[in-house]
């Protein structure tokens, strides 16, 4: 295949920015996004657009070489952290700290282990509760909805020590979705967990993100687990990130098919060629350009 970055096709073109479409209102969007430590640029030039779609919500998985920014533009997102330039909007506002609009699962289980399961759910809806309105039995309802949800039926009154490492996960995705999101931020979230556990809340995800519907974005190192997850695809370089690539067009749809299912069709084999193709060259790219620089350096 011929190098996208000079020659687009519509399954690979590199990312365009925020200043495409603009006939949506959007959920999400970037504007020249750059993150400074100090004199360390973590992120540079970071475009994008999620657009407001009615009844739908994107998926996106973030791919690219270890300490590339991915995670620092998630923090970015949930309002963890401050860009140092540019703009990030959320439906077109600046972005001023962490908000109900935005919820995190991390790569660590973040329940809290003093709490059950039905605990750990209700603990958000307990907590916005002014801004909710629920009353006390409409909580405890979409808690226990939720908790049958993501599988845990008959696990509501165990302990976070009691539970697997899958269960411990949903246990993070139903304290998520209960107090519905318009986005979902989750990093490297399945990354501690076996390959059949895996597999399984991979599969679960997908199923979620489809009934439920709200904006998610992960952060991933398998590029298999990143074309099943995703209807989007971006890919960073190397410091200072930024997204060399925005694939979307090859990649099929996998809800309600199991992974390995999926991983077996053929459209799948060539989404998880195209991305890895791309993926190479951003690396190769890199790989070119500290080469150039250590022999300007000598």
């Amino acid at each position: 295949m011929s190098n996208p970055m000079s020659n687009p096709v519509s399954s690979v073109r590199p990312s365009a920015g925020g200043a495409v479409g603009g006939a949506l209102p959007t959920v999400l969007e970037a504007r020249g996004l750059g993150v400074r430590f100090g004199n360390f640029v973590a992120l540079a030039g970071i475009n994008f657009r999620i657009d407001d779609a009615p009844n739908k919500g994107e998926f996106v998985a973030m791919l690219g070489p270890s300490g590339c920014g991915k995670s620092t533009l998630l923090n970015c997102i949930a309002g963890f952290l401050q860009p140092t330039d540019g703009e990030l909007l959320v439906h077109g506002k600046a972005i001023d700290g962490p908000a109900r609009d935005r919820g995190m699962i991390f790569q660590q289980y973040s329940s809290f282990p003093h709490l059950t399961v039905r605990q750990n759910v209700l603990f958000g809806l307990q907590i916005n509760h002014h801004e909710l309105a629920y009353s006390s039995e409409q909580r405890t309802d979409r808690a226990l909805a939720l908790i049958q949800q993501v599988g845990l039926d008959g696990h509501e009154h165990k302990y976070p020590h009691q539970l697997s490492g899958g269960q411990q996960q949903r246990v993070a995705i139903a304290r998520t979705l209960v107090l519905e999101p318009r986005i979902i931020l989750m990093d490297e979230p399945f990354s501690a967990l076996d390959e059949p556990t895996r597999l399984e809340m991979q599969e679960l995800l997908v199923n979620l993100w489809y009934r439920v519907q709200p904006t998610i974005i992960v952060v991933t190192h398998s590029v298999a687990e990143a074309v099943y997850l995703s209807e989007r695809v971006w890919i960073f370089t190397r410091n200072p990130g930024c997204i060399a690539y925005d694939i979307r067009d090859c990649i099929p749809p996998t809800a309600g098919i199991p992974p390995l299912v999926a991983q077996e069709q053929p459209k799948f084999k060539e989404a998880v060629r195209v991305v890895t193709e791309a993926f190479r060259r951003v690396e190769g790219a890199s790989h070119a350009t500290a080469a150039s620089a250590a022999k300007t350096a000598g």
